[in-house]
């Protein structure tokens, strides 16, 4: 395994030495490793987000391309998203 130097700051130092004292971890290396595996996890969950955005973003950007939107009037917003909450709300047989 290849070997780095860290700089940690003492906070940092302190968490690492209170997991290992803890018995969760056998050492340093391994919390370090536990925090590397954290950090990719979480990166690829930013992805798939950004992703998941993006697909969104484009499907609306066609509907609105396609006429596919209610327009509303100022003050609407309100009375249209409890209609909205009210049908989501409704058994299948009563929504039609």
């Amino acid at each position: 395994m290849a070997t780095r130097n860290v700089v940690l700051t003492p906070h940092q130092e302190q968490v690492i030495q209170d997991l290992v004292q803890s018995g969760r971890y056998q050492n340093a290396s391994e919390v370090m490793r536990e925090g590397l595996r954290l950090l990719e996890q979480r990166v690829a969950e930013d992805l798939a987000k950004i992703e998941a955005l993006r697909q969104a973003t484009s499907i609306g950007i066609m509907d609105l391309e396609h006429g596919r939107f209610t327009q509303l009037n100022e003050g609407d917003l309100e009375h249209y998203l409890e209609a909205l909450s009210l049908e989501a709300t409704l058994p299948a047989r009563d929504k039609h």
